[in-house]
């Protein structure tokens, strides 16, 4: 177990590496701190922590900065998530309110969360497989075409085009229209086709080839929109943390092509809680150099899908931290509105 002091050593040593971007020595931390002990004192603090693994010394220089380690513990324990002002917050709700549908919302968001943090914004969309249908629309739109609308309590809409062999009247239409909501409204997707499945049946038999044809339909964009989406912005950050990333940054932009490897590192945040993956914690090699900040985000206390950033390590933990989690908040309040 470290000291306290040695442990007040490391939070300076991230907090001026992050700043400054230079390597940390000493005499600088001496001056620019309140350690209380001579910089021979704080030498040999930085010692046992070079030993321990939490610093190291890069090529020739004196000074030391943190390793995955470091940043691990100060994560962990040193370091409170920073909130934000007033007018920061102001200026995200300003933001997302003037959002007009989900798209615009995950749109609105990737744009946010990489202004705010300044690093790869990736907004996961709302899972189909956690979210509820709020209500299903049936239009007819010729004698033998109708358009069914799927609207989720996320605020995802689905539409799809759907070909009858034969003519569907008004009074048939609406009476479809009413049983199905009855069935499925404010029921989860993943329930849907054992709430249906006998749904035709009950309908005349003349009826019952354009009820299925409807009900497939509707299962085969359950099935579709099951594969998760994600939005990325902020790429272009990664340019100005050029000499952060050891040889070059192209297996840092080839991983975020892969929008599997980023399911998979925002799959591993809580429901609601907050992960953050430091350096080689990524399984990913690509992002062996980066750090990850997800949370969840959702309405009513359960998460639908997942938010984060990712940057090199050399990150400001406590205001992305801080960031991250205010804009989910938002986000999820939006989501529990619309």
């Amino acid at each position: 177990m470290l000291s306290e002091r040695r442990l007040e050593v490391l939070r300076a040593i991230v907090q001026d590496y992050v700043g400054t971007e230079e390597p940390v020595g000493s005499k600088a931390l001496t001056e620019r701190h309140r350690l209380g002990v001579s910089p021979a004192t704080v030498r040999n603090d930085m010692a046992v922590l070079e030993e321990e693994g939490y610093i190291a010394q890069p090529h020739t220089s004196a000074g030391r900065i943190p390793t995955d380690k470091g940043y691990r513990l100060f994560v962990d324990k040193l370091a409170g998530v920073k909130p934000l002002s007033t007018p920061e917050r102001r200026a995200i709700q300003n933001f997302l309110d003037g959002a007009v549908d989900l798209d615009d919302v995950v749109g609105r968001t990737v744009r946010l969360l990489a202004q705010l943090t300044r690093q790869v914004a990736v907004v996961q969309y709302p899972s189909l497989t956690r979210s509820t249908v709020r209500h299903v629309e049936l239009l007819s739109l010729a004698p033998a075409r109708l358009m069914l609308v799927l609207i989720t309590d996320t605020g995802r809409v689905e539409q799809r085009m759907v070909d009858t062999q034969t003519p569907f009247g008004e009074n048939s239409l609406a009476d479809l229209r009413a049983r199905l909501n009855s069935r499925v409204v404010g029921r989860r997707f993943t329930d849907v086709p054992n709430l249906v499945q006998d749904l035709p049946e009950s309908f005349e038999i003349d009826d019952r080839a354009t009820v299925k044809a409807v009900l497939a339909t509707l299962l085969e964009t359950l099935a579709e929109e099951a594969e998760e989406r994600l939005m990325i912005g902020g790429t272009a950050n990664l340019t100005r943390f050029g000499h952060d990333f050891p040889l070059t940054i192209r297996p840092v932009l080839e991983a975020l092509e892969e929008h599997v490897v980023l399911l998979k590192l925002l799959g591993e945040a809580g429901e609601s809680g907050m992960a953050v993956r430091i350096g080689h914690e990524n399984a990913y090699e690509g992002l062996n150099s980066t750090s990850v900040v997800s949370v969840g985000y959702g309405s009513g206390g359960e998460a639908v899908a997942k938010l984060g950033v990712v940057g090199p390590t050399r990150m400001d933990y406590p205001g992305t931290m801080g960031a991250v989690r205010a804009v989910a908040r938002y986000v999820g309040q939006i989501l529990a509105e619309s």
